[in-house]
């Protein structure tokens, strides 16, 4: 299994490589981007997206595998749809499925253990202080909330609940028989901005135009029957198919989630002109990460790290602060038209602008 437990208490959905991508960071192309539209009213959830303004609400693109377009395409289409009000985020999931199995009905277990659906909500784009829920077939979640990466040293907080949460689960199908064949099955989540909004600088409910980093997961086994029953085929990995590609095993690194741009009406998506600043910080947090493990210490020159200063807009004075247990980065954006903005990295992966 690529996934590791990392306590016996608290388990996550942690996922590890021993890949190192450092040198080709700056290379990983931007993150996929929908546009929510503001839903005039609220929705009845009860898994079925039959809601007329989910009618009105695109697709997102079908999920990949989770290392990208690179690897083979997932076999089972998934896709989702996002609406908003002033109460809630509204997450509307299909996900073909010609077995439906799910056997966990304990709140707040391992849920991946068995195919899922999952979200990743960083509200303020920090790679801090963001949230992760998990739900099967059965409508059994796990929400829980990390208040940094686990590579950063993060540990979750499993006991974090959603109050007001609605959650309902649809079958396209019958669970857990084996002797027929299913279409799928559809999740249809209500996440209120009261508790999205209680670790977040940003508004909650955001306003028009507001961008959140956002992801969706799907965990997938092979299944075999045992004894009338579906289980997980032994000695053979799940595959991870995400809708924005994280271009590692590891859902835990926001800085590679999706963009949902909150609009009261539609509108075009707008990419993050901050993107190359974000590139460029996150390139030398892992060449900094790489040379620590060498040397237990920090490089204190970008030339030390092998990282390359930008010779070119947007980008200009690069500057790194560095002591025996801690460095911080820093360059300036300057995009013609708007102010210059100062964006910081430090050790533990928080990415932040002045």
């Amino acid at each position: 299994m690529r996934r590791a437990l990392l306590t016996a208490l608290v388990t996550s959905a942690v996922l590890t490589t021993a890949r190192s991508d450092v040198r080709g960071h700056a290379a990983i192309p931007r993150p996929r981007g929908y546009v929510a539209v503001r839903t005039a009213g609220p929705l009845v959830v009860d898994g079925r997206l039959d809601d007329a303004a989910w009618a009105a609400a695109p697709w997102t693109d079908a999920f990949v595998d989770i290392e990208g377009v690179a690897k083979p395409t997932p076999a089972l289409d998934t896709r989702v749809k996002m609406l908003w009000d002033d109460r809630y985020f509204y997450i509307g999931a299909e996900l073909r499925e010609p077995d439906l199995w799910a056997y966990i009905t304990r709140h707040d277990a391992v849920i991946f253990h068995e195919n899922d659906f999952e979200v990743f909500i960083d509200p303020d784009g920090d790679s801090h202080a963001y949230y992760e829920f998990e739900i099967n077939a059965r409508g059994t979640f796990w929400d829980l909330f990390l208040p940094e990466p686990y590579r950063a040293g993060g540990r979750p907080m499993n006991s974090w609940e959603i109050p007001g949460l609605r959650s309902a689960v649809h079958l396209d199908g019958t669970l857990n028989n084996p002797r027929d064949r299913d279409r799928g099955w559809s999740v249809e989540l209500a996440m209120p901005w009261a508790v999205l909004g209680e670790q977040t600088r940003q508004a909650a409910p955001p306003k028009d135009g507001d961008q959140w980093r956002v992801n969706f997961s799907r965990v997938e086994w092979t299944p075999e029957t045992r004894n009338g029953a579906y289980r997980a085929k032994p000695g053979v990995a799940e595959h991870n198919w995400v809708w924005s590609p994280q271009h590692a095993v590891d859902m835990h690194r926001p800085e590679r989630w999706g963009y949902v741009q909150f609009s009261a009406k539609a509108a075009p998506f707008v990419p993050d002109a901050a993107w190359p600043a974000r590139q460029w910080l996150q390139s030398v947090y892992e060449a900094e990460r790489e040379f620590r493990t060498a040397h237990a210490r920090y490089a204190d020159t970008l030339a030390g790290l092998g990282v390359a200063a930008p010779v070119a807009a947007p980008l200009r004075a690069p500057r790194l602060f560095v002591t025996p247990s801690l460095f911080e980065a820093s360059i300036e954006l300057a995009v013609t038209g708007r102010p210059v903005e100062v964006w910081h990295i430090r050790q533990d992966a928080r990415v932040w602008r002045d």
